[in-house]
């Protein structure tokens, strides 16, 4: 039996299988779907659970080197919401780049994690290092 703080098998299953330099999406609930990845939706309602609460459950067993981020979610979010994404990612380097290039970088990625946050662009992908 793994022991981590994960419980849903889907998940660990997707996380077991992003290696070194692979890619992972953590995505709102409006993040259009994309059929050629793999997709675990954790999403139960809107705002249950947020992109930060994965994050924080995954960051203990995640090793991530980069992420990626839209720019406009720094001007269409406060700066208080903006904080809390910059301390969640304390350590990861972030770029921020436009919405429609962020986009192109997801068929790459091993696994999309679809939550139900509503935070407008709270989307990231995460290198694993």
């Amino acid at each position: 039996m793994l022991n981590t703080k994960i419980l849903n098998p889907h998940l660990l299953s997707l996380l077991a299988r992003v290696r070194h330099t692979n890619a992972l999406v953590l995505a709102d609930r409006g993040f259009p779907f994309w059929p050629q990845i793999e997709t675990v939706d954790v999403s139960v309602c809107d705002g249950v659970p947020t992109v930060l609460q994965v994050l924080a459950a995954i960051r203990e067993d995640f090793q991530a080197t980069q992420a990626f981020m839209a720019r406009e979610f720094l001007t269409e979010n406060s700066k208080p919401t903006r904080d809390l994404f910059a301390a969640a990612l304390k350590g990861i380097p972030v770029t921020h780049e436009a919405h429609s290039e962020f986009k192109k970088r997801v068929p790459g990625a091993i696994g999309l994690i679809r939550t139900g946050d509503t935070i407008q662009y709270a989307n990231m992908i995460l290198i694993s290092g």
